[in-house]
């Protein structure tokens, strides 16, 4: 199964400073048509309003890059660089921006949040610079949730933004010391370029988390008829697929009759599956409830062990 390619990154062209609007005769202050983004810069409402939660994250980066006033530029690191770079978060966006620094004492503000750490060797993205996609994958994972890395390492692999070997030496260069390494070396471990969407990262996280037995991802599933389909997780005695109800979706404009072939297709579809295996589909509010997805799993014979058992055959590891 091919992967969709990501959307396109914020374009910080859009952003105008409140001294250049007001140069111009506009009060932005005054216009409905503008909103305030943070640090003095500004964007059209319209399309503000239109931005997803990532998109609007990394309109504060580029807003806040606009304003700086230190000698040495800044480099962001955390949910920062992952806003940059388009890496899916399962957690809402902070409203505060991230910013590496080397000084255990530097203060941060309302606006910006310092995060010690090594020095990184920063990449310009549009003017701003920003920790590597590698090493801000094994920064997420040192800091933050095991889903949301997870879902950042399988997004930057699934596109080529960085490679798992890329990521193995980022997180062989935490110090054994450092806190969070082992959880940068676990998502290391369970990054795949075969999820396809960060809904399926997140099931799969959750999945390890819950100690069920490890599934096969994108296994193309066949009968006499030829191809069923590609489906999201297989034990083999039953299959998994995150948010069954995108199977569904009519294209906008398709008369009664097509969004009715759509539905039928997918039934057939799954008469075609269930004759070979349990099927078990689940939604984001299921995927996020462990207990709840745990629920779904069981009433397809897919149950909690006393033991993990993810890497007794060893992981393999896309990239």
């Amino acid at each position: 199964m091919s992967s969709p390619s990501p959307p396109p990154p914020f374009d910080p062209g859009a952003l105008r400073l409140g001294c250049d609007l007001r140069r111009s005769g506009v009060e932005p202050c005054r216009d409905p048509a503008w909103h305030h983004v943070s640090h003095g810069a500004w964007l059209p409402a319209q399309q503000w309003a239109e931005l997803s939660p990532e998109r609007r994250h990394a309109a504060l980066v580029y807003a806040s890059g606009l304003r700086q006033r230190s000698r040495s530029p800044r480099t962001y690191a955390l949910t920062s660089a992952a806003a940059i770079w388009g890496l899916p978060r399962i957690e809402a966006w902070p409203e505060p921006v991230t910013v590496l620094v080397a000084d255990p004492a530097a203060r941060g503000s309302r606006l910006v949040r310092p995060h010690l750490g090594a020095p990184a060797e920063a990449v310009d993205v549009e003017g701003v610079r920003v920790t590597s996609v590698a090493r801000t994958v094994a920064d997420l994972a040192r800091t933050g949730s095991l889903v949301t890395a997870v879902a950042a390492a399988d997004h930057a692999l699934r596109h080529r933004m960085c490679s798992a070997d890329e990521l193995a030496a980022e997180v062989a260069a935490i110090p054994r010391s450092s806190p969070g390494r082992r959880m940068a070396a676990l998502v290391r471990d369970l990054a795949d370029a075969r999820s396809m969407s960060p809904g399926e990262s997140l099931s799969r996280a959750q999945m390890y988390l819950l100690n069920v037995p490890r599934p096969e991802l994108q296994r193309s599933r066949r009968d006499a008829l030829g191809l069923i389909g590609v489906v999201d997780f297989d034990w083999g005695s039953a299959v998994g697929e995150f948010d069954g109800q995108v199977k569904y979706r009519v294209q906008p404009g398709a008369d009664p009759q097509e969004a009715g072939e759509v539905v039928w297709r997918e039934k057939k579809r799954e008469d075609r599956l269930r004759r070979q295996a349990e099927v078990g589909r689940w939604v984001w509010a299921e995927a996020r409830d462990r207990n709840a997805l745990a629920t779904v799993l069981a009433g397809i014979g897919i149950r909690s062990l006393p033991r993990n058992t993810w890497f007794d055959l060893g992981a393999r590891r896309a990239g």
